[in-house]
């Protein structure tokens, strides 16, 4: 039994925003004070390391690639206090009980991802770790069109699968006015050149 209370911290943001920085950041302060932790990645994100979790700056720390979201309690040590994931909106809801089982233990989880996918669509299982974190830091990029700040991942490859593992060559940073999602109208969001109208509201006696 931990004597200690437990929290979920969520880190979000579109690709190039500095989550993973940040994972890290947080995980080297952890282990400065003598914690132990356990990072762990989902087994798809081999982009720059089949096991390390990897920045765009380069940055890299060991972690366990899993399949999926239970065997991050299978992989657990008795003496792991910080559980850190990344690219949390990888795993399905199954993440969600996880997360919650182990926070209501008294572990600290630290997660990071993309809060929308690539239609500027709220990803996975992230709409419900935002909401039930007790704490949510959200990051902007820089746009690749403008330079303002960046909430959004602009796929630049011909794909209809929501999950396309990519870097630049694949995805940019783009702020809400420069992002275009191919089937944007499909999804229930309006083209850029949509007329709206004002809303009113009727009061009766």
């Amino acid at each position: 039994m931990h004597h200690f209370h437990g929290s979920i911290e969520v880190v979000c943001g579109p690709m190039f925003s500095g989550k993973t920085e940040e994972l890290i950041r947080r995980v080297k302060r952890a282990q400065i004070a003598k914690q132990r932790v356990q990072i762990f990645k989902p087994a798809i994100d081999v982009r720059y390391d089949v096991e390390d979790v990897v920045s765009h700056s380069s940055q890299a720390i060991k972690s366990e690639p899993v399949e999926n979201a239970v065997e991050i309690l299978l992989k657990l040590k008795d003496s792991t206090r910080v559980v850190a994931i990344d690219e949390v909106q990888f795993f399905d809801d199954a993440i969600i009980t996880v997360v919650s089982k182990l926070a209501a233990r008294g572990y600290r989880i630290i997660c990071a991802g993309l809060d929308l996918d690539s239609r500027a669509i709220p990803f996975g299982p992230m709409p419900t770790l935002l909401a039930m974190a007790d704490e949510v830091m959200k990051i902007h990029a820089i746009c690749t069109v403008c330079g303002a700040p960046a909430t959004r991942s602009q796929r630049l490859v011909a794909s209809k699968e929501l999950v396309v593992i990519g870097e630049s060559d694949a995805y940019e940073a783009r702020c809400r006015g420069h992002f275009q999602a191919d089937d944007a109208e499909e999804q229930g969001h309006l083209p850029l050149d949509a007329e709206i109208r004002p809303f009113t509201t009727q009061f009766s006696n």
